[in-house]
Order: C-alpha cells, then structure tokens, then sequence
C-alpha cells in the first residue's frame, strides 16, 4: 500500500488525468461474512461520491480488525500513510502532528451533529483529531429461558445479580455469570463493572485512578461474590475471552453477560431468547454505561485537506451514517442519525443501547499512554479475582504502570 501523491507534477503521483486526486482510505472490516463485507459497503460510497465529483477518486482498502491498526502504524511509521484511516486509536498520530483536526476538514453542521461525548472523545488538548466513526455502549443480556425456570426477574443491583447467580447455578446453568476476563477484550467488561460501581479509569481531573476506593470495592466484590463462590465458571474469568463468552450464551449456556449489539444476531440464530436491561450497579441500575468508539483519521501528509473533509461531509451524511449503523448493527454516532434509530420500528432492537449512549463514559482513549495501560490491564486484571490474590494489589500496580505511561506522554 502507497498513498498516491497529489498534483503539481509530484514523483509517483495521480493515477488518471491532469488534476485528478486519488484519496487512499485503509478502513476495518466490520462484516462477519464475505458477503457483508465493509469492502463492499465502502466500494459502493466510494462510487456514489466519485459519479458526482469528477476528478477524485476513492480507493479504500478494508482490512481485518486483527490487522488494521497495525498496517496503517507501518505505513505511518514509514512515511507513506494514507489519507485516511479508520481504525481504533488516534492519539499517537495526533501527537505526532500527523493528523488533520476536524475544524481542518469538516462542515460546521457536520461537526454540530456528532453526539457531544463522542466528539469530545475525540480530542487531544481541547482540539479534535479523533473523528468518530461508529459507536457501541453494554447492556445485560440474559437468557429468559434460564430466568423463567429459576422463576427470576431481571437483576437491578449487584446483590440481585448474585442472587439470581446462585439460582441459576442451583438450576444447572454452565456460566451464570459470564465475566470475561481474558486477554481478548477484559479492558471492557473491567470498565463496565468499574463504571457501575461509581468508580472508572481516570479521575476528573484526566489522571487514571485504577487503584481507587471504588475500584478496590468494586473488585472485592467480584472476587467474593461471585467468583468465590463458583458463579462465573466453569472457565476462570481471566481464561475467558469475550468471543468464547458470547458463543456461550448463544449456546444457551450463560445466564447472564455484558454484552454489545452483535450479541443479539448471533443468539437470536442459535434460538435463544434474551432480555436486556441496564447493567445493574452497586444500589441500582447504573448510571453509566461502557461506550465505545472507532475513529477515522485523516493525516496530512498528502496535504488533500479540501479533497478529504468533502468526502467525509459525504460520509457522515444522515443517510450513509445510517445505512452503516444498520447494516452492522452498530449505534450511529451523529444525533440526526441517532433521532432517526431512536424512532424507527426497524431499530427497535438498538434502542436499550441507544438510550446507554447519552450517559456513556468512553476509555480514556486521548491519551497516548492508553493502548499500553489497555494492554497492561488485558494481561493483568484476572488475577485480581483469581484464589489467594489482593484486589487492591493487583490494581495497585496496574496504577503504578499507568502513571508511568502517563508520564512519558
């Protein structure tokens, strides 16, 4: 992969005529089959927008979500990246001067409509260099198969949770919990239990607070509430990886998970029937949700500032955005998209997580320590429920690492 250089007579640039621009665009591929593909939903976008603007094109490369983020770090790292690139982190680039801010590309009215946590999710020093892409947030999924045969409602707090836990358990169920704390995704189900229960990864003032008061109880709990007494098994939370979680559940094997929309296809093909409610928190339903967001990025090298911000306008247009959110089943991240999905019959599904997505909390994700503060928590965080270990020790050094990441920023 080469980014195709612009005019004035470059080395190696424009393939076609005279003032012709070629716009590379690396993406990720969200589809599960051949057949849905984002190749094909960028290919078609690409040839809507090239009919109507003549002398531009768009060449877009989709890669797995295994492989993406590191070939556009190769091709950034060797000079030659491209002129777009929609991948899951940006901070490094950002830091780096590498990246176009959204003042430098989009509309005003393209920027006024990305939902507000998102697009400040997006910033780096009060400038916004992540542009969002797509959204997730976590619900609790459970299986009211399981619940009505243990003639169980819903759980609203983490004592109900447990409860419900040990009635399952006492029913046969393989997971009544499923807490995956493996290497794969434990970044996110540790959020999720940390936002329910008041505490988080960083405190207000942008530090991480990973070993904080809340975090230790929140953990303490985990530890002797539910893994202690054999609620999360029969797999050790920190050998459980979320796709290994969720293929459970769609097994009907798993009581009760936290779980994003792709969940609901593939339990509703292996005829599970599921309920979804708010992840349930210390003394009530939580008030915060997990969010997460993917981003597209736009660097400068190439310098086709004018050439990329129309074709991202176009991008983030109503339609295409929920033509995107709908064939993924992925939470548009603009608010005219959002009123749309919020309204529609055909959305209903969405709604539980479009409703968690105003009081979402994202990861911490403009900071250039995170993927490595990410990674040491993707390795770590299942001992802490693990037998003969110390919550607040193994947040404690998981705190110590993070300041030191912090502090080479």
């Amino acid at each position: 992969m080469t980014a195709v250089l612009g005019g004035c007579g470059l080395t190696g640039g424009l393939t076609g005529g005279s003032g012709e621009v070629t716009l590379k665009l690396v993406a990720a591929d969200y589809g599960d089959t051949k057949g849905n593909s984002s190749q094909k939903y960028w290919d078609k976008l690409a040839a809507e927008y090239e009919s109507k603007h003549e002398g531009v094109k768009i060449d877009v490369t989709v890669y797995s979500w295994n492989d993406v983020d590191s070939k556009v770090k190769k091709m950034a790292d060797a000079g030659d990246p491209p002129d777009m690139a929609q991948i899951g982190a940006y901070a490094d680039y950002a830091a780096k001067g590498l990246l176009y801010s959204a003042d430098d590309l989009l509309s005003i009215s393209t920027q006024a409509d990305f939902v507000a946590q998102l697009a400040e999710a997006g910033q780096v020093e009060g400038v916004q260099y992540g542009i969002p892409f797509a959204a997730s947030t976590r619900v609790l999924f459970y299986n009211k198969t399981l619940f009505a045969r243990a003639g169980l409602d819903a759980p609203k707090t983490w004592d109900e949770l447990a409860a419900d836990a040990q009635a399952l358990k006492a029913e046969g169920v393989k997971y009544p919990y499923a807490l995956p704390l493996g290497r794969e995704e434990a970044q996110a189900e540790t959020m999720q239990w940390l936002v329910s229960g008041g505490g988080g990864y960083t405190r207000a003032g942008g530090g991480y607070a990973l070993d904080s008061q809340e975090n230790v109880a929140t953990f303490n709990w985990l530890k002797n509430d539910l893994v202690a007494k054999g609620l999360t098994g029969p797999v050790a939370p920190g050998r459980l990886n979320r796709a290994d979680a969720f293929a459970a559940f769609a097994a009907g094997d798993v009581g009760m998970l936290n779980g994003h929309p792709s969940l609901m296809k593939s339990a509703a093909e292996k005829g599970v029937t599921y309920g979804m409610v708010p992840m349930p928190g210390a003394h009530g339903p939580s008030e915060v949700s997990m969010g997460v967001a993917d981003w597209m990025t736009a660097f400068r090298k190439n310098g086709h500032a004018e050439q990329t911000g129309d074709f991202l306008d176009f991008v983030y247009n109503k339609r295409n955005v929920l033509d995107f959110s709908r064939e993924y089943d992925l939470l548009p991240v603009t608010n005219s998209a959002s009123q749309v999905m919020s309204g529609a019959k055909q959305d209903a599904d969405l709604k539980p997580f479009l409703d968690e997505l105003p009081v979402s909390e994202l990861y911490p994700v403009g900071q250039t320590s995170w993927a490595q503060v990410s990674a040491d928590i993707k390795e770590r965080i299942g001992q802490a429920v693990a037998p003969n270990s110390n919550p607040a020790t193994v947040l404690s050094r998981l705190q110590a690492t993070a300041s030191t990441a912090q502090s080479a920023d």
